[in-house]
C-alpha cells in the first residue's frame, strides 16, 4: 500500500513537471519582448534626430557652420572602444551559457570599464570643443544627440553592473538560466549601433 502511495505521488510530481515545460514551451519569453518592444521604440526617437538632422543639413549653406571644427582623434577612438567592448560583453554570455559564472563578471566588469572609459572621453571632448549647446544649429544637433546617446550608454553600464552584482547569488546565473545577461548583451548591441550611425553623420559626413 504504501509502495503504491509512492509510486502515485511520484507519477504527479513527474506529470506536474511536464506540464510545467509544456506550458513554459508554449508561450515566449515576455522578458525579451518587452525588451525588444523598448528598443523599437528608442530606435523610432533615435530615427526622429536623426532624420531631423539631415533635413537640417540639407538646407544648411554650409555645415558644418563657419567657426565649427569636427575633430576625429578622440571620437575614432571612442568609436573603437566601444565596437570592441560588443565582442567583450559576447564573451561574457558565452561564459554563462557554459555555465562559467567567473568568467560572466570578468567580461561584464571590462565591458562596463570600456563604457565608462567612452564616457569619459565623451565629456573630454565636450570640454574642449569650443562651442557650446547653443552656439549654433550643428552645436545644437550634435549634444542632443551625443548627449542622449550617452545617456544610454550610462543605462547600460548600470546594467552590466547590475547583472555582475546578481550573479553573487549562488545559482542565479547558469549554464540554463542566463536571460538578464543575455537581456544586458542585446541592450548594449543596440548601445553600440546607434553610436556608428551617430559617428557616421556627425564625424565622416561632415568631412564631404
Amino acid at each position: 500500500m504504501q509502495g503504491s502511495t509512492v509510486d502515485t505521488n511520484t507519477t504527479i510530481a513527474a506529470a506536474t513537471a511536464i506540464g510545467h515545460r509544456v506550458h513554459a514551451d508554449e508561450h515566449p519569453d515576455y522578458r525579451r519582448l518587452g525588451l525588444l518592444i523598448f528598443l523599437v521604440s528608442e530606435s523610432l526617437m533615435f530615427g526622429g534626430l536623426f532624420a531631423t538632422y539631415l533635413i537640417l543639413r540639407s538646407d544648411a549653406l554650409t555645415w558644418p557652420p563657419e567657426g565649427v571644427e569636427v575633430e576625429l582623434l578622440v571620437p575614432a577612438i571612442n568609436t573603437i572602444i566601444l565596437v570592441s567592448s560588443s565582442f567583450v560583453i559576447h564573451q561574457g554570455d558565452a561564459a554563462i551559457k557554459k555555465g562559467n559564472v567567473g568568467g560572466l563578471r570578468l567580461w561584464f566588469l571590462l565591458t562596463a570599464a570600456m563604457g565608462a572609459i567612452f564616457l569619459a572621453g565623451q565629456a573630454y571632448e565636450y570640454l574642449t570643443l569650443g562651442y557650446g549647446l547653443s552656439s549654433n544649429i550643428f552645436a545644437n544637433c550634435f549634444y542632443v544627440m551625443t548627449g542622449f546617446h550617452g545617456l544610454h550608454v550610462l543605462v547600460g553600464i548600470l546594467l552590466i553592473l547590475g547583472v555582475v552584482w546578481r550573479s553573487r547569488c549562488p545559482g542565479h546565473y547558469n549554464a540554463n538560466k542566463h536571460t538578464g545577461a543575455e537581456m544586458a548583451e542585446i541592450y548594449w548591441h543596440f548601445v553600440d549601433i546607434i553610436w556608428i550611425i551617430l559617428f557616421g553623420l556627425l564625424y565622416i559626413l561632415t568631412l564631404f
